[in-house]
């Protein structure tokens, strides 16, 4: 039984690694994840059941990737948005307010609950929404198949957008460099916070504690260039990556699969909303941060970061800027994206007990009489087996 199971985590870990590289030379974005969900996906359906991924291995992956994420946030990034920060900082907002409600109205339009449907539209950072989709209600696996197609959108309209509508040809450009086992910096940041994120994180009840405990540490050692220029080791990240995807595609059934095929053309329809709404948002944004068009629809995407930037910088747009604004929104979206979850299910919660109130009080006569009867019919039993005894007694 251990050298099967031995054998089958041995065949899923080659599976990963394989196709990870090669998702990783075509320029996927977090092809490792992506990879691993579709090797647990098939797994999970061609034999339920048979294999699972330990609790603190998920749990590991949440850390090292919420130290990822942190990284984004330097204080070049910063000083790249300039004194454009107020129409930076109002059109990242208006992005998520955009993303929440194409999430509200694609609950209602295919009937998804709130924090599936909302996460699932949230543009931007999609390893860590994935990651803590499960913690804050939502279905990871719609949330991850949600988005990755948004990422996969993006990642093959933008190329061909770019030119179209703007009359510049953009270089191609794949994944990320550096060496694959990085620096002694970089493990001594990735073990040392995870580790304190992952035990900080409960103890201030933040949501997701594993993911975003570590996250908001970095991000602070980061800015205040304790870390500077210190990057995870890119065999962390994927790893992490990967272990997240394993944990979401072993959990899928084919009740999901059949779940993903109902929902699939309300979220593409969702999906090129966005696009067009972004669009929009890139034109204020370049009006109001004196940045041409093209560097404002780049910088106002929703999501595919690896894919946009090589496309900025081969296109001739401020590919500084539009790092600048990309990274702080994905930042920011992971930040707010538990608290606006956690609003829209008091909120849910609040608008179903009102319309059991308007119920009750609606069927609050009928469900007198049904209880008026249920007594009638009780002391009717009662009685009669009041009179069965007392003949009983009569004969004896």
């Amino acid at each position: 039984m251990a050298g099967r199971r031995l054998a089958d985590w041995s065949l899923l870990a080659a599976a990963t690694v394989g196709g990870g590289l090669v998702a990783d030379r075509v320029g996927v974005p977090s092809g490792y994840l992506f990879v691993a969900l579709l090797v647990g996906l098939i797994c999970a359906i061609r034999w339920p059941g048979r294999l699972k991924l330990p609790r603190g291995a998920f749990r590991v992956g949440q850390a090292v990737t919420g130290v990822a994420l942190g990284t984004f946030l330097q204080s070049s990034t910063l000083s790249a948005v300039g004194k454009h920060w107020l129409p930076v900082l109002a059109v990242s907002a208006a992005t998520l307010a955009v993303t929440i409600a194409a999430g509200l109205v694609l609950a209602r339009v295919a009937r998804l609950d709130r924090p599936t449907a909302s996460l699932g539209m949230v543009a931007g950072g999609a390893s860590g929404i994935v990651a803590m989709a499960d913690e804050l209600g939502g279905d990871d696996r719609l949330v991850a198949f949600m988005q990755y197609l948004r990422v996969l959108v993006i990642t093959l309209l933008t190329p061909l957008i770019v030119p179209l509508a703007f009359a510049v040809h953009s270089g191609a450009g794949g994944g990320e460099g550096g060496p694959l086992l990085g620096t002694a910096a970089g493990w001594a940041l990735t073990v040392g916070v995870a580790t304190v994120g992952a035990l900080v994180g409960p103890l201030l009840r933040l949501p997701a504690p594993s993911l975003l405990g570590p996250l908001i540490i970095t991000a602070v050692l980061t800015l205040t260039g304790v870390t500077s220029g210190v990057e995870v080791p890119p065999l962390a990240r994927e790893v992490a990556f990967g272990l997240i995807g394993l944990q979401i595609g072993l959990g899928f059934e084919r009740g999901t699969l059949r779940e993903i095929r109902r929902i699939a053309w309300p979220v593409a329809l969702s999906i090129a909303g966005l696009i067009v709404m972004s669009l929009g948002l890139g034109w204020v944004l370049s009006v109001t941060a004196d940045e041409s068009l093209l560097t404002g629809y780049l910088a106002t995407t929703p999501g595919g970061l690896y894919a946009v930037l090589p496309i900025a910088f081969g296109s001739g747009a401020d590919t500084g800027f539009v790092l600048a604004v990309q990274g702080l929104r994905l930042f920011a979206m992971v930040l707010a994206a538990p608290a606006v979850v956690r609003w829209l299910i008091r909120r849910q919660g609040t608008d179903e007990s009102r319309g059991r109130a308007r119920s009750y009080r609606e069927t609050e006569e009928s469900e007198v009489l049904r209880a008026a009867r249920e007594q009638e019919r009780g002391g009717l039993r009662r009685g009669r087996g009041d009179r069965k005894r007392g003949g009983a007694r009569v004969r004896t």
